[in-house]
């Protein structure tokens, strides 16, 4: 395995964060296709990243993971590797944040999950989240999913990177 070197200065900006952790994702990628192995490695280190990061010290994570659109039934997401508490297992897509980036293939950034239309709380400690789907080929495989305790834990830095991050990812994947 590759030695991918960790964020050790929490007072990086978004920006220099986010160019730092597409970097590591990169490395992680470079050599593997496997979309398991990837997207398991990747909540890992999107993860412990973040909670690196003085803005969400200050803002907690409390999940980080993906969602995949289940092989049997294409309007349907699965849980899929992740870092945190356990989650909701199956959600349609068109249902919650991660139902609608996945139906709209938008990402969506939610400052109060309260506030959204047919929320599905998996997890009572998140108040604000993030989703960005992960399209390839023109085709939805999944949505990476970030939670934050705090109302108005992401903002567009945080869609800038996780975007790219989210790209990159799907770039070195393979799916059957």
């Amino acid at each position: 395995m590759k030695d991918i070197p960790t964020n050790t200065n929490p007072t990086l900006s978004k920006t220099e964060f986010y160019q730092d952790l597409l970097l590591q994702v990169q490395a992680l990628c470079e050599d593997q296709t496997y979309w398991v192995t990837n997207f398991s490695n990747a909540s890992a280190i999107i993860y412990h990243g973040l909670i690196s990061l003085e803005h969400f010290q200050k803002k907690p994570i409390n999940w980080c993971g993906f969602y995949i659109t289940d092989p049997n039934n294409e309007n349907l997401l699965i849980l899929g590797p992740f870092q945190g508490k356990i989650a909701c297992t199956a959600i349609p897509f068109g249902k919650g944040v991660c139902g609608a980036a996945a139906q709209t293939r938008e990402t969506q950034v939610v400052r109060d999950v309260h506030e959204f239309p047919g929320h599905i709380a998996c997890d009572s400690a998140s108040n604000s989240e993030i989703v960005v789907p992960l399209v390839k080929n023109d085709r939805v495989y999944g949505v990476l999913d970030i939670d934050c305790e705090k109302t108005e834990g992401f903002d567009q830095d945080d869609k800038i990177g996780l975007e790219a991050i989210a790209k990159a990812i799907m770039d070195c994947c393979d799916f059957p």
